[in-house]
C-alpha cells in the first residue's frame, strides 16, 4: 500500500469524487482520499491523500491556496460560474465600463486597469464571506447544492476568509472578461468572491474560469494528469510519483523522540521534554536539546514527532503540565 501524497492536475470535466475514484483503480488501494474539493468547471492543483497519509488530510485543508480566476462582467448566474442559468445581466454598464479599452496604451484601458486594482484592494484582509448555494456546505444534514437544485433557497451564514493578495492579469474587452491571481485562506470561495466583485463594480459578474495554481507550495505545473499516471503504472514508476506524507507540515515545528521514549511514543503516551530532540532545518541529522521552556514547541498548534527518521504522530503541548499529549496518531 501506498502512504503519502499525490500532487494531481484535475482536468475541466473531472469532480473531485472522479479523480479519487480512478486513483483508487491505478494505485490498487481503497484508502484515498482528497484535500479540498475542486468544483468540475475548474482545474488545477488537487492534492491526493494516500494509506496513513489520509489521517492528515484535514490538517492539509487548512493551508492557503492560490488560483488564477477569471470573471465576466455584466453577467450573474444561479451558481456563480458560467455553468449556471442566467438570473441577471446588465450589457449597458459593462459595454460602457469596457469602452474603448481596446488598445492597451489608451486612457481607458488605463482606467479600467486602476479601477480594477483599487477595488481588488477593497477586498484584502480578513473579511466574511456569504458562500454560493451550490456548495458542498451543510444545513441541517443537507448540501447547499441539493436544496439548490430543489429550488430552496437557504439563508446562508457567512464564514470567516481572509484575503493575502489580489493581483491583476489581463482584460479582455471583447468578451467583457477579467484575469486575475488571488492568494487565499481556507474556506475562501472564489465564486462567492467575484460575484461581490461584480456587486462592488455595480455590474454583476461571474466566474468563468479557475485554476487552482498552488497548496502551500505544491504547484499545479508539477501536477500528474490522470492519463500520466496510467502511462507510469505500466512503466512500473507509479510510486515515483507519491511524495512522504508530511510534506505540507514542513512549517510545523519538528522533534526526534530518544530510544527512552520509543514505548511511550508507539503507545500514544506523553512525551516529557527531556525525552525528545528539537530537528533543526526539517532534518532528523540535526537536533538541539528541549526544554518546558522552548517557544517554537509551546506556540504551536501540534508539533510532528518522528522516530529513528519516520514521522510517528503529532502532539501538542500541554502548559499546565508542562509536557507533550497526542494530537493525532499515524
Amino acid at each position: 500500500m501506498y502512504n503519502g501524497i499525490v500532487n494531481i492536475y484535475k482536468e475541466q470535466g473531472f469532480t473531485s469524487h472522479d479523480v479519487v475514484a480512478k486513483l483508487r483503480g491505478i494505485y490498487g488501494q481503497k484508502k484515498i482520499g482528497h484535500t479540498g474539493t475542486l468544483d468540475p468547471m475548474a482545474e488545477g492543483t488537487l492534492i491526493v491523500c494516500l494509506g496513513q497519509a489520509t489521517k492528515l488530510s484535514d490538517l492539509i485543508l487548512t493551508k492557503d491556496k492560490q488560483y488564477i480566476a477569471k470573471m465576466k462582467l455584466g453577467l450573474v448566474t444561479d451558481t456563480d460560474d458560467i455553468t449556471g442559468n442566467e438570473t441577471a445581466s446588465d450589457e449597458e454598464a459593462t459595454s460602457k465600463l469596457f469602452e474603448g479599452v481596446q488598445d492597451e496604451s489608451s486612457s481607458s484601458s488605463k482606467d479600467i486597469a486602476k479601477l480594477m486594482e483599487d477595488t481588488f484592494e477593497g477586498f484584502l484582509g480578513k473579511s466574511m464571506q456569504i458562500p454560493p448555494m451550490y456548495s458542498a456546505i451543510k444545513v441541517n444534514g443537507k448540501k447547499l447544492y441539493e436544496y439548490a437544485r430543489a429550488g430552496i433557497v437557504i439563508e446562508r451564514e457567512p464564514r470567516p476568509i481572509e484575503i493575502y493578495e489580489m493581483k491583476l492579469i489581463d482584460i479582455l474587452p471583447e468578451t467583457h472578461e477579467v484575469s486575475f491571481s488571488v492568494r487565499c485562506s481556507k474556506g475562501t470561495y472564489i465564486r462567492s468572491l467575484i460575484r461581490d466583485i461584480g456587486d462592488k463594480l455595480g455590474t454583476g459578474a461571474t466566474m468563468s474560469g479557475l485554476i487552482r495554481d498552488e497548496v502551500n507550495g505544491i504547484k499545479a505545473v508539477d501536477g500528474y494528469r490522470i492519463s500520466d499516471l496510467q502511462t507510469l503504472k505500466e512503466e512500473g514508476k507509479l510510486g515515483e510519483t507519491v511524495q512522504p506524507m508530511d510534506k505540507l507540515l514542513e512549517s510545523v515545528p519538528a522533534v526526534e523522540a530518544l530510544d527512552s521514549s520509543e514505548k511511550l511514543l508507539t503507545n500514544g503516551n506523553r512525551l516529557r521534554p527531556d525525552g525528545i530532540k528539537l530537528i533543526n532545518d526539517n532534518s532528523t541529522s540535526s537536533t538541539v536539546e528541549v526544554d518546558d521552556s522552548s517557544d517554537v514547541l509551546k506556540n504551536s498548534d501540534f508539533i510532528r514527532v518522528y522516530y529513528k527518521g519516520e514521522l510517528r504522530a503529532l502532539y501538542s503541548y500541554d502548559a499546565e503540565k508542562k509536557d507533550f499529549k497526542v494530537f493525532k496518531m499515524l
